[in-house]
């Protein structure tokens, strides 16, 4: 596989695994680009761990607690082998490259100006989300439903071992990465984009997330014979493409460059993707310098992330950073970084941030800062829930106790169980 340290311009296993590793001296190890491979059955999965699947797979039939969940993923999955496939050459407005394999997105936010005749350009309300975004003009309806039944097939195709499962997501992956007729281009330079102001945004990078979840579904599929070496070979390389485009583009390192959410996200993504495609030294690159250049700047002293505070949904958008910085905290485990017990001079880390949030629980709707969707609380119940194990903390187990009920059908449960020492 190529490397490319050399041209990102960024400028073994962990030796002292965070405690929730440290808690079971049976803890998988995550060992660079193989994942968790050797752990897992050859199944090479980089955030889904294979202990947490396994505990779950053992009481998934008849755990009470499991079962909204286990309903709800076979539901979408059964669902998911009536549809699709989905690809990007079938929306209705074309990119302005003219290319209708580039993927184009429309930025959630924007809306049309009403003192203008066509409304353009369009104008920003803050947390308020346009529905125009979600239509046909655009890809990322199908980038959503792409992604999500890949993600409940190869779930179900874990837990059931039936090939079905397995055979339509590898349909999907080969129609939306593959097929020279209706592959989407391995770039987001049209994500997000502002009718009349902009044909594409960093911002829209963003939009890519969604891949993080075939990343590990195809992780899932590696027992399954649905998809040929030939056609693995090819979706590495098509991760290793969109890791280059966004090492080098203008867009990917404008986004790389932004201080928010957004910059964290970028961390994210380049890493998962590029161990997936075998590019150790970009991820272990990108992630060693996450401390300085994501947690310090971005916590504050308090553990707040004073950046997220300051939107209409800062609840959401806080517990919304901290889950990406939980992943990439995870994707450190495989490449030698420790960011779970990483900590500032003055106490900020993602210890501090998750106490900060996790104050909260029980009490959300106090939450003081602005904050469109109280209601909303599965975002919470991930950082408490993956906090929990991180940690070794039965408080944190405790609150995200508080959120379980509301939250029974997500897939986070079949995933990531209860803590548990």
């Amino acid at each position: 596989m190529r490397s490319l340290v050399s041209i990102l311009a960024f400028g073994t296993l962990l030796a002292t695994q965070p405690a929730a590793a440290q808690a079971s001296s049976a803890a998988p190890v995550c060992e660079g680009s193989s994942g968790y491979a050797e752990a897992f059955g050859g199944r090479r999965t980089f955030l889904w761990r294979p202990d947490w699947l396994t505990a779950v797979k053992a009481r998934y039939a008849t755990d009470p607690a499991l079962q909204p969940a286990r309903a709800a993923m076979l539901a979408r999955a059964d669902a998911a082998l009536t549809r699709g496939p989905y690809t990007v050459v079938d929306k209705t407005q074309t990119p302005a490259s003219g290319d209708r394999h580039d993927y184009m997105s429309m930025g959630p936010y924007w809306w049309p100006d009403p003192s203008r005749p066509d409304g353009k350009p369009y104008m920003r309300r803050d947390g308020h989300m346009n529905p125009e975004r979600d239509t046909n003009a655009f890809d990322l309806t199908d980038l959503e439903a792409m992604s999500g039944d890949v993600q409940a097939l190869s779930l179900a195709y874990y837990f059931t071992g039936d090939e079905r499962y397995a055979a339509k997501a590898a349909e999907f992956l080969r129609v939306w990465f593959l097929a020279p007729e209706t592959k989407m281009n391995p770039n987001l330079n049209h994500g997000q984009a502002v009718p009349g102001l902009v044909s594409g945004r960093a911002e829209g990078v963003i939009d890519a997330y969604r891949l993080v979840r075939v990343v590990e579904g195809l992780g899932l599929l590696d027992t399954s014979s649905s998809l040929t070496d030939a056609e693995r070979a090819g979706l590495r390389d098509w991760f290793a493409d969109l890791v280059h485009w966004m090492a080098t583009s203008p867009i990917g390192r404008a986004e790389k460059a932004a201080t928010n959410n957004h910059g964290v996200y970028y961390d994210l993504l380049i890493s998962e993707f590029a161990l997936y495609a075998g590019m150790d030294d970009v991820a272990k690159t990108v992630i060693g310098r996450v401390g300085a250049q994501r947690l310090t700047p971005q916590i504050a002293a308090d553990g707040s992330l004073p950046q997220e505070l300051a939107r209409t949904r800062s609840l959401h958008y806080s517990t919304w950073t901290l889950t990406a910085a939980f992943d990439i905290a995870q994707l450190g485990q495989c490449v030698g970084v420790d960011l779970w017990n990483f900590q500032t001079e003055d106490g900020r880390s993602l210890r501090s941030a998750t106490n900060f949030v996790a104050g909260w629980a029980g009490r959300e709707a106090e939450w003081p800062y602005p904050e469109l969707d109280k209601t909303e609380t599965s975002g919470l119940y991930e950082v408490l829930q993956r906090g929990a194990w991180a940690w070794s903390d039965p408080g944190l187990a405790a609150k995200a106790a508080l959120y379980q009920e509301r939250n029974a059908e997500i897939d986070l449960n079949l995933r990531v169980p209860p803590y548990g020492p």
